[in-house]
């Protein structure tokens, strides 16, 4: 466990801000270093949930992020000439400290900004998830000098603590969404950033741009085609492995190929996205089942009944309600 003195430098900053980091660490058994895996990062993250008891928590530290120099990737994109790079640039980055997937998508008029866990198999922490999204705020807000702000912010997660977040954002809430994201309108893109340093944007994103040409935080191959699994499925088409495999560039023969060298299948991994992706929807929206598996890509509600019984030795509904039980039996 590393001393108070050789902490990795974003946990320096929690430190110096009363984060008990090393106390959770210990409570956790995770040894702290520059990246975490999933598990180890959610784990830490859910024993914090447990030592707060303020739901506004997450938000605090997310909102003193930026200006404390929490993260690499923050700090690069405050540099940036507008938004459109300075997000940009936090989704190429971000992948240097965590296995997390940054994604920016235009859609007409909005414009979505999207987190994606990588090897996530639970659904995220929520003091996690609340400073996340809190920390991509002060970002933008401080950027902008305060003339853009979200349109909307979408959770995946069950509705809880409302009025706390909507004030905080200062957009609407939208809970049970399938991913949690952040959404601007689209013109913002080109504001101008009132913090921008050309010299200094270009000079450290080259430095990161040569980590990440060394293999530094990069998405460990299964990682990447999940990802290319679950756009799939969000954007309502057939996961078939011909188009996954177009997607990632690669020939479906070749995506085969080193699937079998890998020790596992097109299916399998078509498989544990589904799975996790249908524990997730089932715990934190009110979809039906019928609506959970079209949205996983089956053609007929008996065939996702028959996938998710083989996953979890019970039925989509028996799941849900054994959850929901356990919950109110434990509600923290």
């Amino acid at each position: 466990m590393p001393t108070p003195t050789n902490f990795p430098l974003p946990y320096k900053r929690l430190i110096e801000r009363g984060f008990p980091i090393g106390r959770l660490c210990t409570r956790a058994g995770v040894e702290l270093a520059d990246r975490l895996s999933t598990a180890d990062f959610f784990r830490l993250w859910r024993i914090a949930e447990q030592e707060f008891d303020d739901p506004a928590t997450g938000l605090r530290f997310g909102a003193e992020a930026v200006s404390q120099g929490y993260g690499v990737a923050a700090t690069v994109a405050l540099h940036a000439p507008d938004l459109r790079h300075a997000l940009a640039a936090l989704a190429r980055y971000k992948r240097l400290t965590c296995p997390e997937s940054i994604d920016v998508e235009v859609a007409g008029s909005k414009t979505i900004v999207r987190y994606r866990w990588l090897e996530a198999n639970t659904e995220v922490p929520r003091l996690l998830v609340d400073m996340t999204m809190a920390s991509l705020l002060a970002l933008v807000r401080r950027g902008t000098a305060d003339r853009v702000a979200p349109v909307g912010v979408e959770l995946a997660r069950r509705a809880r603590h409302h009025d706390l977040l909507s004030q905080h954002f200062g957009c609407p809430i939208t809970f049970g969404s399938l991913h949690d994201a952040m959404l601007f309108d689209s013109a913002a893109l080109d504001m101008s950033f009132a913090t921008v340093d050309r010299e200094a944007f270009a000079l450290v994103t080259q430095g990161l741009e040569a980590k990440l040409r060394s293999g530094a935080g990069l998405t460990p191959p299964l990682g990447e085609l999940r990802v290319a699994i679950a756009r799939h499925l969000s954007e309502g088409r057939p996961p078939h492995v011909e188009t996954v495999a177009r997607r990632l560039g690669l020939s479906s023969r070749t995506l085969q190929r080193r699937l079998g060298a890998w020790g596992t299948s097109f299916q399998q991994q078509l498989a544990d996205v589904r799975r996790t992706t249908a524990v997730r929807l089932l715990a934190n929206t009110e979809l039906d089942t019928v609506a959970i598996a079209m949205l996983l890509g089956f053609i007929e509600p008996n065939s996702f009944s028959r996938a998710f019984w083989s996953w979890e030795q019970t039925t989509p509904s028996l799941w849900r309600e054994q959850r929901s039980f356990s919950h109110a039996q434990d509600p923290s």
